[in-house]
């Protein structure tokens, strides 16, 4: 696994095996994500059919059909522009088109436009001493020990800082554990993708603007661009965290990954210097294997002179300056960076070999079939809904079920009223990504209930005190809000009843966070006067599991690893991260129900 998802991996292993107790909940305040009003696009781009850019409509039909059936590629959102014209927008069930999504480390490169503008506004250099900057921060005899750590090493990776994501899990003061970290080699020769490099960025422009790196961009980069809807979160200390916790809508990715494509000039203003923007866009490192090289807080791509700016799980704007096209992806995939299977799918439709027209002759069959193909996969009329693309198959014990239609009436109705305590209280309702990146960890979920009305059928958790009622959609997908902690999520929600090979009821419910790349899947076995509750995640066991042996060697020097070493070895983190991640938890009827 490369070196730059270790981090993420061990960021969601350190919370499983306890790193965040004792770790006060009001440290990390969470701020409410709200998806904002439906509003049209400021400066939206025209749309065009692809062949009046010279593409076959047939090839991005290809290609939505393709990255739909991946068994690895789970789509959201996906745009191409190409000659500033939108020819393709498809959003896949239940995600809609207009939504903003988290963006994840997409949006480091956005923080490297903003390094650019300091430095040409005279305010920075790429050479100044990182240390220098912040030498009021630091302990006396921290300074004395530290060798030069540059800007230019912060925006190439290669600053060799211990201090990591893990570390934000269970600290307050990010800078301070990042300045007073240790260095593992000489700052400017290896790359090490770290994202507290690209929040040690934001936080010197907040050093030196007195601004959130959001505030100082807002006047110069996003107004001008008629970006409004986002949302970039802060640090416990107020610093934007500029290597991830953005959300952005599609339409406004595309416009960021056309505003490098041209050199930094929007409307014929000159936003991001582009002199920077030619800097920014060539290799300064290797960046390792199945890789092909990382600039100024941006990757290259395999097309000679194509770049990306790139979030895990599948969170991409794709810059092609040959081909005067920018593609937009937004996913929830089983992998997280660059070597990914929905980007090898890309990269075979536009390989290096590839040269579209200038134009081609207009074919309306094959553009009126893409936009069919876009409206099925918006509204789940393709392969319909994931539920049926193969997201139940699990391995358990009871493998053969089979969809209950006739008796949906019944078994809601059967249900009302009900209440299951849940033992042991382990599970909560967010995701472990969630969890991990918004710093908004569960309190376990105590009870299980269930209400049935004219309106429809609903479950409700009891999660920390409080209670968190959802409908759910049998024939299609219900939305609804989720909040916990003060923070909230917009959900889709879809379930079926089947009944497993011993003849028991199953509800299978399938939660996509609209926002989010993740998605909860859980089965709820009802045996006699308990239930059984089978919890699934994605991205989920099979990408932290793949993790956990890659960093087997580093995990086992740190005390708490070194104790589960004494008590079981790495199969007991095993056994101990399977068990957090797709746990088992059983429920007992309430007392007084029947």
């Amino acid at each position: 696994m490369a070196k730059d998802q270790v981090a993420v991996i061990e960021m969601i292993v350190d919370m499983v095996l306890g790193k965040t107790e004792g770790v006060s909940r009001v440290d990390f305040t969470p701020q409410k994500i709200r998806f904002p009003e439906e509003l049209p696009y400021e400066q939206a781009f025209e749309r065009a059919t692809p062949e009046s850019q010279g593409i076959e409509s047939g090839r991005i039909a290809e290609l939505i059909r393709e990255l739909h059936a991946s068994e690895y590629t789970d789509m959201h959102h996906l745009m191409i522009v190409k000659g500033k014209k939108v020819i393709c927008e498809c959003s896949f069930a239940p995600y809609r088109s207009g939504m903003w999504h988290i963006t994840h480390s997409m949006c480091k490169s956005i923080t490297g436009m903003a390094i650019g503008m300091l430095i040409d506004e005279g305010q920075l250099s790429l050479d100044e001493n990182v240390y220098k900057i912040f030498a009021h921060k630091l302990n006396p005899l921290v300074k004395i020990f530290r060798p030069e750590l540059t800007v230019e090493h912060l925006l190439t990776m290669t600053s060799q800082v211990s201090f990591n994501e893990t570390g934000v899990i269970a600290g307050n003061d990010w800078l301070e554990g990042y300045l007073d970290a240790s260095i593992g080699g000489t700052p400017g020769t290896q790359f090490q993708y770290n994202s507290l490099n690209t929040y040690v960025l934001s936080a010197i422009i907040s050093e030196r603007t007195g601004m959130t790196m959001e505030e100082y961009l807002r006047p110069r980069l996003f107004e001008p661009m008629g970006i409004t809807r986002y949302l970039w979160e802060t640090c416990p200390k107020g610093i934007t965290k500029g290597g991830w916790g953005l959300f952005l809508c599609a339409e406004d990715m595309a416009k960021l990954g056309q505003l490098y494509l041209d050199k930094g000039m929007w409307n014929g203003v000159q936003l991001v210097p582009a002199k920077w923007v030619e800097e920014s866009t060539r290799m300064h490192v290797e960046s390792g294997e199945d890789t092909f090289g990382y600039g100024y807080q941006l990757w290259m791509e395999e097309r000679p002179g194509s770049f990306e700016f790139n979030g895990m799980l599948g969170q991409n704007v794709i810059v092609y300056p040959d081909m005067d096209m920018v593609i937009v992806t937004n996913a929830g995939n089983n992998e997280l960076f660059q070597d990914c299977i929905m980007l090898n799918i890309i990269r075979k439709y536009f390989a290096p070999d590839y040269r579209p027209e200038d134009i081609l002759p207009e074919n309306p069959y094959a553009y009126a079939k893409l936009k069919r193909l876009e409206e099925q996969m918006q509204d789940g009329t393709k392969k319909n809904l994931r539920i049926r693309r193969g997201g139940w198959q699990k391995k358990t014990d009871r493998r053969r079920s089979h969809t209950v239609h006739s008796d949906l009436y019944y078994r809601a109705k059967e249900l009302d009223g009900k209440c299951y305590v849940m033992h042991p209280q382990s599970v909560g309702l967010y995701p472990l990504v969630i969890q991990v990146f918004h710093n908004n960890m569960t309190d376990g979920i105590s009870r299980i209930a269930f209400r049935n009305s004219e309106e429809g059928f609903y479950i409700r958790f009891l999660e920390g005190g409080q209670w968190i009622e959802t409908k759910i959609g049998f024939n299609k997908v219900e939305e609804a809000w989720i909040i916990l902690h003060e923070e909230s999520y917009l959900v889709a929600v879809q379930g079926e009843f089947t009944k497993d090979a011993d003849g028991n009821t199953v509800l299978k419910l399938e939660m996509s966070y609209l926002e989010e790349a993740v998605r909860r899947k859980i089965y709820i076995s009802f045996i006699g006067n308990r239930i059984e509750t089978h919890w699934y995640e994605t991205p989920g066991k099979a990408l932290i599991m793949e993790g956990l042996e890659s960093i087997t060697e580093d995990m086992m020097n740190h005390p708490i690893y070194n104790k589960i070493k004494e008590w079981g070895g790495m199969d007991l983190a095993h056994r101990l991260m399977g068990q957090t991640i797709e746990p088992v938890i059983y429920g007992e009827l309430e007392e007084g129900e029947s």
